[in-house]
């Protein structure tokens, strides 16, 4: 399956436009139309290739991790200035083409296969539908939580009639992505062999991932959007389906990022990397090449490279999220977060050990899988649920942040146990469990907007800024749609 997911994804760019600029969409070529989708064979193939658009999505850290305070320069600078948080209509605003580009290939998928029949076997369009509405979500999910208010495109484009949308609001879209989500997971339930601990590939949609995703979304709206208890308490039960399918933590976290998705017991949902297939992953941008390491003492534990077109020793982790574990120095996930080189009594660069890649014989590559949600980050997120609502249940919200903990071999938290206390416990052990997956500044934003943190405070480059929290469009998106304003503060 993997290795047809890089091969069709080939022929999806060719077979779906989708949409070029959102909103100035070509229409689907007349062989897409009128010589493809003409069986059922078609569908399977379609919808594997928008997974690659969403592993595309998943390796970028410009949206999810740069701006928060996790990583600092190395050997050199990789970063866009989105982590120095000069943000502008000229610099560093958003193109969202690859965003609408993904919806658009929904859009079609759900256009086309609405009346095909599935004689021989619906489970497999039931399958595909759930699966097309659980990443349609998506997509407009990321795309909220980067730039607030978008445009809320659900008409598959077939013709030259091409709508001009302008940007709807926030909770207008997240109503919508609910809506799919809520659809997706009706689907797999009602699939003829349905079991909740079915996860038919780690690398697709599945009903346990499809209510993570929902937990995700639901904790978004309670605090940025207003959604308040309600939401909270959605996002509680959607874990509570996901913690019925079996997922389990792995007992030694080196496995989290080191075990293949696919074996691995604690993830419902990655993105794939390997070796000669896709290319490598973010973490490319975190290895260090051997020659700058010089004859450092504890080389053998450095994850480098031979060669800087596989390492570009770039990123670092920060002293602030070094700091997060300063309470627990024996804590086990260390190893496999960060490495400190060592020169004699000389410390270094603190190299990032997370994604270490594979050696192979010839070099190390940057090729983990890239983890979406797996269930250390599922039970904090319940613990947050918990510990946000209105009257907390900070009793709960310590359990499941002490199954996190136990794990690392740090026992049970002892402090103090108001809501703020416990928020900002929960918001200091996402950083420690989950550095380096792509979360930290989604993470940061829900709880500035609760009040647990300024974030203007919290991260140094946001330190006397005025930046919106929200990307701006840049010149090219608002020049192909007049509809469209540009993101408040801008």
């Amino acid at each position: 399956m993997q290795k047809l997911v890089y091969i069709l994804f080939l022929s999806l760019s060719i077979l779906a436009a989708g949409c070029k600029k959102m909103l100035e969409v070509p229409p689907q070529s007349s062989i897409t139309d009128q010589n493809y989708f003409t069986n059922e064979g078609d569908f399977e193939p379609y919808v594997t290739g928008i997974y690659t658009q969403m592993r595309s999505l998943a390796n970028n850290v410009t949206y999810g991790t740069e701006r928060s305070e996790e990583l600092v320069s190395a050997l050199n600078s990789r970063f866009s200035t989105a982590w120095s948080q000069i943000l502008s209509p000229a610099t560093g605003a958003l193109d969202y083409n690859a965003w609408y580009k993904a919806i658009g290939n929904c859009n079609l998928l759900l256009y086309k296969i609405r009346d095909f029949s599935f004689a021989d076997a619906p489970d497999t369009k039931t399958r595909i539908l759930a699966e097309t509405y659980s990443l349609r979500a998506y997509f407009f999910f990321h795309l909220t939580r980067i730039i607030g208010d978008e445009p809320l495109m659900l008409q598959a484009v077939v013709d030259d009639n091409v709508p001009l949308l302008a940007r709807s609001p926030a909770t207008d879209v997240i109503k919508q992505v609910n809506s799919d989500l809520d659809s997706a997971i009706l689907l797999f339930r009602s699939m003829s062999n349905f079991s909740p601990r079915t996860y038919p590939s780690k690398y697709r949609f599945a009903y346990g991932s499809a209510q993570a995703l929902k937990a995700d979304v639901k904790l978004w709206s309670a605090k940025v959007l207003g959604g308040g208890d309600a939401d909270l308490n959605d996002a509680i039960a959607a874990i509570n389906e996901v913690q019925s399918t079996g997922l389990s933590l792995n007992l030694d976290f080196k496995n989290v990022t080191g075990l293949r998705a696919a074996t691995n017991p604690e993830v419902a949902l990655a993105a794939f990397y390997l070796r000669d297939e896709t290319g490598a992953n973010y973490g490319v941008n975190a290895l260090p090449y051997v020659v700058a390491l010089g004859n450092a003492d504890n080389l053998d534990s450095i994850p480098y490279v031979t060669g800087s077109g596989n390492g570009q020793g770039a990123y670092q982790i920060s002293a602030l999220s070094r700091g997060l574990f300063n309470a627990n120095p024996n804590d086990k996930r260390i190893p496999y977060t960060w490495v400190t080189e060592r020169h004699g009594t000389s410390l270094k660069i603190s190299w990032i050990t997370k994604l270490p890649g594979t050696k192979y014989t010839d070099d190390r590559i940057s090729d983990n899988d890239l983890i979406m949600y797996r269930l250390a980050d599922i039970y904090l997120m319940k613990a947050e649920a918990f510990a946000g609502l209105s009257a907390p249940n900070t009793d709960s919200a310590i359990a499941y942040l002490n199954k996190v903990r136990q794990r690392a071999g740090n026992g049970n938290y002892t402090g103090a146990t108001d809501k703020p206390t416990v928020e900002k416990e929960i918001l200091d052990e996402r950083g420690r469990e989950l550095f380096f997956e792509n979360k930290r500044w989604y993470d940061l934003v829900r709880f500035h907007k609760e009040g647990v943190i300024n974030v203007y405070n919290y991260v140094p480059n946001l330190v006397g800024k005025t930046t919106p929290l929200f990307w701006p469009l840049n010149s090219t998106v608002l020049a192909n749609n007049s509809k469209l304003n540009q993101t408040d503060g801008y």
